[in-house]
């Protein structure tokens, strides 16, 4: 299984960042190889500066070796050894009129000291961050992810957007980080799904990917912005960092795995403004924009 899956996110990789540098039409990804001391290593690919994505990260890694303590007593368990590979990606549009969007989509393995796989479980999911609201691209990113639930098990997209909604929540500041879509996590084999069912769904959704975003950013890249909307872009980004530096648990395991630093904080933003007690005026986009963030929206 892991090896099936690592070559299914090496060709997603391939397919997602082709069309994003198609879209951009001046950037490339640049391509990084980089291996882990303790084990494994990874492709990341990084654009910077183009016509329409001001930072973006697409990067895949398969990394192995003995569990950290700190992730041991994180999952109860004792002294073993792992196995993880994932594609993660977040992308931040120059234009605040385009959303930030993110999704990742991992595999998990865990061994004991003879080798026998004692756990696995497939989690990942996607997810949108506009500054600005449409509420058609709201549906739109929400019925794709849904459609893609839907030819696995009807009941997948209400419970993974709950998840979602539920996991992309600043509690400090009360709001959601976006506007959600899909979160799952420990998809294991049970009496009703194989380890192979749950790679079929984590590969439909990762495969529904740029249906659900790349139609958003044909539609709004050309539309006109001012200085005043770029600052309220950049103060939202700041809750976007720090949702990943004070909530993410991708974050934290790769911060306690040892794991690349550059690849871990590949999906800040570069730039970011805090501003002291922010509050948009009444009746604008931007306080129509918090006001569904304080509140998850049934989209589809």
């Amino acid at each position: 299984m892991k090896e099936q899956f690592y070559q299914y996110i090496e060709t997603l990789q391939d397919t997602i960042t082709q069309k994003l540098q198609e879209i951009d039409g001046k950037a490339k990804f640049h391509e990084d190889l980089w291996e882990r001391e303790e084990g494994g290593g990874g492709r990341t690919r990084v654009i910077e500066n183009g016509n329409i994505f001001e930072k973006g990260g697409v990067n895949i890694s398969a990394v192995h070796g003995p569990l950290a303590p700190a992730m041991q007593k994180y999952f109860n368990v004792g002294d073993v050894h792992f196995f993880a590979c994932g594609l993660s990606l977040v992308i931040h549009p120059k234009s605040p009129m385009v959303p930030t969007v993110h999704a990742n989509w991992r595999y998990f393995e865990m061994y004991d000291k003879e080798g026998n796989v004692i756990d696995q479980w497939f989690g990942g999911g996607q997810d949108l961050t506009p500054y600005y609201l449409f509420e058609e691209d709201a549906k739109h990113f929400h019925q794709v992810s849904k459609s893609a639930c839907d030819q696995h098990d009807t009941s997948f997209y209400a419970e993974y957007k709950k998840k979602c909604d539920d996991y992309f929540w600043n509690s400090h500041r009360h709001e959601a980080r976006g506007i959600g879509g899909l979160f799952f996590d420990y998809l294991k084999a049970n009496e009703e799904k194989t380890i192979e069912d749950w790679y079929n769904f984590v590969t439909e959704v990762g495969d529904s990917f740029l249906e659900a975003y790349i139609p958003i950013v044909e539609k709004r890249k050309e539309l006109t912005y001012n200085q005043t909307h770029k600052d309220w872009q950049e103060v939202r980004r700041g809750r976007y960092v720090e949702f990943n530096l004070v909530h993410d648990k991708g974050t934290l395991f790769g911060l306690k795995t040892n794991g690349r630093i550059e690849s871990i904080l590949m999906s800040l933003p570069p730039h970011v403004q805090w501003v002291y007690n922010q509050t948009p005026e009444a009746g604008s986009e931007e306080e129509k924009l918090l006001n569904v963030l304080k509140k998850p929206v049934k989209w589809v």
